[in-house]
Formats: structure tokens, C-alpha cells, sequence
């Protein structure tokens, strides 16, 4: 028999996928945006950059920015009780208010 390998993307195939006109090179502006403590941001993942990935259960998912870690930030989420993630800002958006 053969066994399957569980990695940190599997299953993946399609919440990772990327439409035609976001194929190609990464944003810069999405790579650097700058965010402050308390700030609420979505968890959107950018599948080119595998640094600083959250856990791809929390895809979609609205957090609250806690502090800045090195090049990452520590984001909260709350999931039954509190939990912390680091993340790097290309895997975060801005959340409307």
C-alpha cells in the first residue's frame, strides 16, 4: 500500500488556486503594507509565497492584528478560545469596516 503524505497544503487544490488575471508576480504593495495594533485584516493566502502561511483552516477568516514579528505579524483569531498566528502581510488584507 501506499501512504499518503500530510503536509501543511494538502487538500488544497482548489482554495490555493489563483484566477488568470492573478497569475504572475507578487504585489509588492500587498508584500509591504504596513499594519497597525488593533487592526482588523482577512486571512487571504497568496499561494506564490509559502513564508509566513497560516494554517489554511483559518482561509477567509477576520483577525485582529496583536504586534509586529520581525518581517510578520501576530494575529489573533478566535476559534473556540483565543488563538495566536504569525503571519506575513503578502497572506493579509485589509478588512472593511
Amino acid at each position: 500500500m501506499v501512504k499518503r503524505f500530510d503536509g501543511a497544503r494538502k487538500r488544497s487544490r482548489h482554495k490555493m488556486k489563483k484566477t488568470l488575471k492573478r497569475k504572475g508576480k507578487i504585489s509588492l504593495t500587498s508584500y509591504f503594507q504596513e499594519f497597525e495594533k488593533g487592526d482588523k485584516a482577512v486571512l487571504s493566502a497568496e499561494p506564490a509565497y509559502h513564508k509566513g502561511m497560516y494554517p489554511l483552516k483559518f482561509h477567509g477568516r477576520t483577525t485582529t492584528v496583536v504586534e509586529r514579528r520581525g518581517r510578520c505579524y501576530e494575529v489573533s483569531i478566535e476559534e473556540g478560545k483565543q488563538k495566536i498566528l504569525i503571519v506575513h502581510p503578502v497572506h493579509m488584507k485589509k478588512a472593511v469596516k
